[in-house]
């Protein structure tokens, strides 16, 4: 997958206003739709349900209704628009596998890494958005790469008894620290080859 792939926001179906009670999906997904436009464009602090509110044409009782915090909101919109970038393969081949996910999360991170960036960090004091990320985002994800991860060591790809919650912090731990903590080292499809390389190296089952 190539960065360009990556998918941009999609345009906000700015919903018009009217008698009667709207579908309670479409009113959802125009709000979605609007808080990633946002994200995307202004970061983390750009993203206030007023503005959502005024894009979607929606109210802003109903995003306080269904978001604990426009923190909260701007998560469930940029997993929205990416969740299906981020999807885990399985082709039978771990290392395969693991090389295409690495590189779709790199190419996103060069696309938007400091929204990215904005939304770790915001969560260490909205407890909305840390509860939405923990639960939406890292305990989902890590348990498609466990998942993976054990179909692999059953087909013999991977040693018995290596810990796969380690290797999961081993992959992307890495990847996280060089977001997170910049030091003019790359966070790239060759950064991930090698890490990938290193570890293989020392999971790969006996006399392989």
């Amino acid at each position: 997958m190539e960065s360009s792939d990556v998918p941009a926001a999609p345009a906000a179906p700015t919903l018009k206003p009217g008698r009667g009670r709207r579908p309670a999906d479409d009113v959802r997904r125009a709000a979605l739709a609007a808080a990633a436009e946002v994200l995307l464009a202004d970061g983390m602090p750009g993203v206030t349900f007023a503005k959502v509110a005024a894009r979607a044409g929606v109210s802003k009782m109903t995003l306080y209704k269904w978001w604990p915090s426009p923190g909260s909101l701007a998560f469930e919109a940029y997993f929205s628009v990416f969740e299906r970038t981020l999807a885990f393969p399985d082709t039978g081949d771990i290392r395969r596998d693991l090389t295409e996910q690495l590189h779709a999360f790199v190419d996103l991170v060069e696309r938007h890494g400091p929204v990215l960036a904005g939304i770790v960090g915001a969560a260490q004091s909205d407890p909305g958005l840390a509860a939405a990320l923990s639960e939406q985002y890292v305990r989902k994800r890590r348990g498609l790469a466990v998942e993976r991860l054990a179909r692999a060591r059953e087909l013999g790809q991977i040693r018995a008894g290596v810990d796969l919650e380690t290797v999961v912090d081993q992959l992307w731990g890495a990847c996280y620290h060089r977001l997170l903590l910049p030091a003019d080292l790359p966070l790239d499809r060759e950064f991930t080859d090698r890490l990938l390389g290193n570890l293989l190296t020392g999971i790969a089952p006996d006399g392989t």
